[in-house]
């Protein structure tokens, strides 16, 4: 979530890539999970489109406002995180994404649901995510040795889209035949089966050393994204990557918009439309590590974000029945399959670069941007898909997006920074 202890070189495999029994806890309740949410794609939006008959700019709002409030409420528990046990930071998580999700079947069931609750229960799953990832991110790299991350992570994502294939799918019949609030359902108890595993996975985590007894000072809450701009590799990738993935993330409440509305594209197809490309996200995670062991990790680093970036703008051209369908799958293709390399690569990378006590302050930093910026982009293209229409909103947003790859490091890093001090006190 690096490949070795220089950047660009491949250690020799282990055999098999066996990587523990806990791992294997951790690997199959991200897998649940992942399953839940891709089963319940776009289910949000499509509840306040056919349930609330929401509108463009109260389905961009849904997105937007949702992960800026919850990007916000996340700033402060990055910290707090760090020198805690993550086990059970994740655990919590879980089960804090269970019970938000599943106030909203309860409220449909009822006849009392409503656009501020989805809102709302978008903030709070998103603070979630965020503390989520950024835990993950610390517990792996003390569960497995730094020759391993690079497997774990394509393995991870491999998993992530598997789940994209089979999901939404299962989740776009499960509507038609069902209504588009059981998906929701799913995706609360995925999160409740998650905890469970996590918390099987038994084993000891040391309490990590508490520097403080004071409470938190302001100034602490920015140690991630100091740390971040500091570092002359990471600053560049993380600018690409905030702005990547919100103009990514912002076309998708305009495509939903797009195909569900104007076009008239039932649920299925909209899921089909997204499933059938992801099998290139799995082609492109399980050649992740074979070509950074090949051209070396900062080459294909540089490769696939660049290649990334050039497929969105097709979307502008985005039509009704069988062949726009086509057309929006092969897009979907294209990009996929190069995030599929991008993916795992950038994890390990971030990771390998960041030391022991700094990974939950910076993946929150990371995280906490990520969200801000998609919130933004998502807002300002939900004002400028009422205004100009969505097709040509999706166009902007497609050509800006082929500027993302002068945001991508250059040039390989010399070194890893060198190990902190006391590394024993923030590993199992």
């Amino acid at each position: 979530m690096g490949d070795g202890h220089r950047p660009g070189h491949l250690p020799g495999p282990r055999r098999g890539h066996r990587l523990g029994r806990r791992f294997g806890w951790l690997w199959g309740a991200y897998g649940t999970s992942a399953l839940g949410t891709w089963l319940a794609f776009g289910a949000f939006p499509l509840i306040a489109i056919q349930v609330l008959r929401a509108g463009p700019v109260e389905v961009a709002a849904l997105s937007s406002v949702g992960a800026a409030v919850g990007a916000a409420a996340a700033v402060p528990l990055g910290p707090w995180v760090e020198f805690r046990r993550k086990r059970p930071v994740l655990i919590a998580m879980d089960l804090v994404r269970f019970a938000a999700l599943l106030t909203v079947p309860a409220a449909f069931a009822f006849g009392v649901l409503t656009f501020l609750q989805l809102l709302l229960v978008s903030v709070v799953v998103a603070a979630a995510d965020i503390t989520f990832r950024a835990a993950s991110g610390a517990y792996l790299k003390t569960l497995l040795a730094a020759e391993d991350l690079l497997v774990a992570n394509a393995r991870f994502e491999s998993t992530a889209w598997t789940t994209t294939i089979v999901g939404p799918p299962l989740g776009g019949a499960a509507i038609g035949l069902l209504g588009p609030v059981v998906t929701v359902v799913a995706d609360a108890v995925s999160y409740l089966l998650s905890a469970l595993g996590i918390h099987a996975m038994g084993g000891h985590e040391p309490r990590p050393a508490d520097r403080r007894s004071a409470p938190l000072r302001a100034g602490e809450l920015l140690d991630g994204w100091r740390f971040i701009l500091a570092d002359a590799t990471l600053r560049p990738l993380f600018l690409n990557t905030a702005l990547f993935n919100g103009l990514v993330m912002a076309a998708q409440p305009l495509l939903a918009v797009l195909m569900l509305g104007r076009l008239g594209f039932t649920p299925w197809q909209y899921g089909l439309a997204f499933a059938v490309p992801s099998i290139g996200g799995l082609l492109g995670s399980r050649l992740a590590r074979p070509l950074v062991a090949r051209f070396g990790q900062h080459r294909v680093l540089v490769v696939s974000g660049t290649l990334r970036a050039i497929w969105l703008v097709g979307l502008a051209f985005l039509g009704p029945g069988t062949g726009g369908l086509l057309l929006v799958m092969g897009v979907e293709l294209g990009l996929i399959f190069c995030c599929g390399v991008f993916n795992p690569v950038h994890a390990t990378f971030r990771l390998e670069r960041t030391p022991a006590d700094r990974v939950v302050r910076t993946l929150s930093a990371w995280a906490v941007t990520t969200k801000a910026s998609t919130a933004l982009l998502t807002a300002a293209w939900g004002v400028l898909g009422a205004l100009l229409g969505p097709r040509t909103a999706l166009g902007l947003a497609g050509a800006i997006l082929l500027a993302t790859p002068l945001a991508l490091p250059r040039r390989a890093p010399a070194r890893v920074p060198a190990p902190d001090p006391d590394p024993a006190a923030n590993r199992a």
